[in-house]
């Protein structure tokens, strides 16, 4: 069984409200977000772009509720922008989040993305990085992974992502064995490797040594396959319902678990299923989300 002391559950804002799509869920407000999370069982929160930048404003807002944030995506840009402007913003980023009691910051190279690109496929069409770019990222992530941890006590976990630079297995396994483990882990995301066609249990069993975040999220293959199918961007399949909460899509969550589990895992896992709330009411999915965690783990 996992340490209930020891390991925490999360779910992500985007589920009421999408930053990267703001029609979808603009009607939800910030509060209604952190009180349905509070009230589906969650302790952890991620932060979504309706959230106050205040963090005493943020933290008492949380504390009502018994939340907290647990984590907070960072766009970094190593291979695009001079590594002093990323460092600037990162830096402006670690001290919200240690102000909040954060200890870990989520990392996504976004240089060359196109998973924001609505009329960008999403198959087919990222970019691959040369030797000296793959250099230049992996200098540059284990510099800012220093910095977090060693001036800000914080943990930096690198977000593989659809439409990104580091999506399949193969870049993965080159980002892991080029940066420093003492400064750069892995936030592992089950939605996202099966969505790239990798197996989330393969990819668990092989980095569990490095994983310091868990993003569960399920995956509606016949909606992938139309993404596939009829060359849709990443954002398309948000809307047509290519993620869910786990225990409603096609992945087995069980051995992962279990792989987890018996590695002795701490930290958060937490719920980011980006759908229509509007077609999956946000309440009623992290209810269902929370219930089958706790059938799964006994969380």
């Amino acid at each position: 069984m996992f340490n209930k002391e020891k390991v925490k559950l999360g779910i992500a804002p985007i589920a009421w409200t999408n930053d990267d799509l703001p029609d979808l869920g603009k009607e939800n407000t910030f509060e209604q977000c952190v009180s349905e999370m509070a009230l589906a069982g969650f302790t952890g929160s991620e932060v979504g772009n309706k959230y106050p930048k205040d963090p005493e404003v943020l933290r008492e807002a949380l504390e009502l509720r018994g939340m907290e944030i647990c984590n907070q995506w960072f766009s970094s840009f190593l291979i695009t922008k001079p590594f002093e402007e990323v460092e600037k913003e990162f830096r402006a980023q670690l001290a919200f989040l240690k102000a909040m009691g954060a200890k870990i910051i989520g990392a996504s190279e976004q240089s060359h993305s196109v998973q924001g690109m609505q009329d960008t496929p999403i198959f087919g069409h990222k970019y691959v990085m040369n030797d000296q770019e793959w250099e230049t990222f992996c200098t540059g992530m284990n510099r800012l992974g220093k910095i977090a941890k060693e001036e800000y006590g914080i943990s930096l976990t690198f977000h593989h992502h659809m439409g990104t630079v580091v999506q399949n297995p193969d870049e993965v396994e080159r980002m892991m064995e080029n940066t420093d483990p003492e400064y750069v882990s892995l936030l592992f995301d089950t939605g996202h490797f099966t969505y790239c066609g990798a197996d989330p249990l393969e990819m668990v069993k092989k980095y569990v040594g490095r994983i310091k975040h868990v993003h569960l999220k399920d995956i509606r293959p016949e909606v992938v396959e139309k993404v596939k199918k009829e060359n849709l961007s990443f954002l398309e399949g948000v809307r047509l319902g290519a993620f869910t909460v786990p225990g409603d899509g096609c992945i087995d969550f069980e051995p992962i678990f279990q792989v987890l589990e018996e590695a002795g895992y701490e930290g958060y896992m937490l719920v980011e299923a980006e759908q229509d709330p509007a077609k999956a009411n946000p309440l009623k999915y992290a209810i269902k989300a929370r219930k089958f965690i706790a059938e799964k783990t006994g969380l």
